[in-house]
């Protein structure tokens, strides 16, 4: 399996512009800038979309170990935070709420750590990966 995007970018760094386009078209000539990679401008960035990459690798990583482990997940709701300093992703952050009946907290702690070692996303990034949960 292969998946694509396209950039385009037009000018320089600071006040050029660009956008993003998926071969689904979910992206379809979305804007980005510098000014919504390194400021508050409401578009998308590279950053942004590392994040949702990683929170929906590793949710369906975990939701696939539960399954293995003979559980069926309620709810599995992950918010991601990408880091950018120094123009380096220093960290990706995963925060996890869980609803997940009858699993031991040990049990869900490994199932946890395996997919945050080994969804594809994880394992392509190159930076610390931090993850925090809390099993209901």
């Amino acid at each position: 399996m292969k998946r694509n995007a396209t950039a385009v970018w037009q000018g320089t760094g600071k006040e050029g512009k660009g956008h993003l386009s998926t071969q689904s078209t979910v992206l379809n000539q979305t804007q980005y800038s510098f000014g919504s990679r390194f400021e508050e401008a409401v578009v998308t960035n590279p950053e942004e979309l590392i994040a949702a990459a990683h929170a929906g690798c590793f949710t369906m990583k975990l939701s696939f170990n539960l399954s293995a482990a003979s559980f069926v997940p309620e709810q599995l709701t992950t918010n991601c935070e990408i880091t950018l300093e120094n123009g380096s992703i220093t960290q990706s952050k995963l925060v996890l709420a869980a609803k997940v009946s009858g699993i031991e907290a040990s049990q869900f702690a490994d199932l946890v750590k395996d997919a945050q070692m080994n969804c594809p996303v994880s394992k392509l990034l190159n930076t610390s990966i931090v993850v925090e949960y809390t099993l209901n």
